[in-house]
């Protein structure tokens, strides 16, 4: 399990630019503050079923930046230990909280209003994507990365140029 207390810190909550963002429907809507810890591309086979495309595209916030500000979500997908919350309305799949990164939600990036602004930082999974499909992003992965490698792509993230501010 990766611990909280060494993730990269931002300025304090309340100078942080918010994000505000939506499902299909608009029934759900959510809101993060600052930028991500990470933005990924996740090209496994789980993710490629849960939105019909070749991978998913992912923005990891602390929970204490993150917050409902309209409507409820239902849990989806497997309902495992690793929680996916979709509206109950259009079941646009809105986020997850990861088994594992405890304290932390795993934005879809599509749902965010200026998705354009959150570009894939890494890719997970390259070895389960679809022959072809890739983001353009800088760091990849066969697979997942370890706790480690993980660790270090937050530190890495937090000085990359294409992150937003």
């Amino acid at each position: 399990m990766l611990r909280r207390r060494s993730w990269p810190r931002s300025s304090r909550r309340r100078d942080l630019k918010a994000y505000r963002g939506h499902c299909r429907c608009g029934e759900v809507q959510l809101e993060v503050q600052g930028p991500p810890l990470l933005t990924a591309a996740c090209h496994c086979e789980g993710c490629q079923r849960m939105t019909a495309g070749a991978f998913s595209l992912n923005a990891l916030y602390r929970e204490e930046n993150f917050r409902l500000i309209a409507g409820e979500t239902v849990l989806g997908g497997l309902k495992g230990p690793t929680r996916h919350f979709f509206c109950p309305s259009c079941l646009s799949w809105l986020f997850t909280k990861p088994d594992g990164l405890d304290g932390m939600v795993n934005i879809r990036t599509p749902m965010l209003e200026r998705a354009q602004d959150f570009p894939p930082f890494a890719e997970f999974y390259g070895d389960e994507g679809i022959p072809g499909a890739k983001t353009g992003a800088p760091r990849h992965f066969a697979n997942a990365p370890s706790a480690d490698e993980f660790f270090g792509l937050t530190k890495e993230y937090a000085s990359w140029q294409g992150r937003p501010g």
